[in-house]
């Protein structure tokens, strides 16, 4: 497995990731605080393509999941759909290599409305981009990224271990800090 460090708040950096215990290999990127937030290219649960540049001038919370019909993935986009309606100028995504049909059925079955689920299902656009990309197992690593209205990032949390939570208070501070 090569070498990734993994930026996980301020100072603490991992050097591998587990899914489900096992080492797995992160492809692409990662990106850190400071970094200009690469451009990406997903699908709307429509088939339209979605990227970076599309919300241009908000701030971005970007939740990133395995797949979001499993249990900590429903969780984690559940309490960020709850938080979205709470906090101004903040487009939240959350993004999967989920069909967009399932995105879509998901959502309208548990009421989900201020989180856009998109689907990196077809070329891995955000998952390479972000350095989440699992090449084992084709999906993408738990993570959380906010990006400022400049399209900078300013948080970032891979996380450890792939079936774990996200910090979600630390994620929506900074989503409510950033501009």
């Amino acid at each position: 497995m090569k070498d990734v460090h993994i930026y996980l708040g301020e100072e603490s950096f991992v050097t591998t990731v587990k899914f489900k215990g096992n080492d797995v290999t992160l492809l692409g990127n990662q990106v850190k605080v400071g970094d200009k937030a690469p451009n990406f290219t997903v699908l709307a649960n429509d088939l339209s393509e979605v990227t970076l540049d599309d919300t241009k001038g908000s701030v971005r919370l970007i939740s990133v999941v395995p797949s979001i019909d499993t249990g900590v993935c429903d969780a984690q986009t559940r309490r960020f759909n709850e938080e979205a309606s709470k906090l101004d100028n903040v487009k939240v995504l959350t993004v999967s290599v989920d069909l967009p049909f399932a995105q879509k059925r998901w959502c309208g079955s548990n009421g989900i409305e201020n989180v856009q689920t998109v689907s990196d299902h077809r070329d891995l656009s955000f998952g390479e981009a972000f350095g989440v990309a699992i090449k084992e197992l084709r999906l993408l690593a738990r993570s959380v990224f906010v990006v400022n209205s400049n399209d900078e990032v300013t948080y970032v949390e891979y996380l450890p271990e792939v079936t774990d939570h996200p910090n979600y208070e630390a994620a929506i501070e900074a989503a409510k800090a950033a501009k």
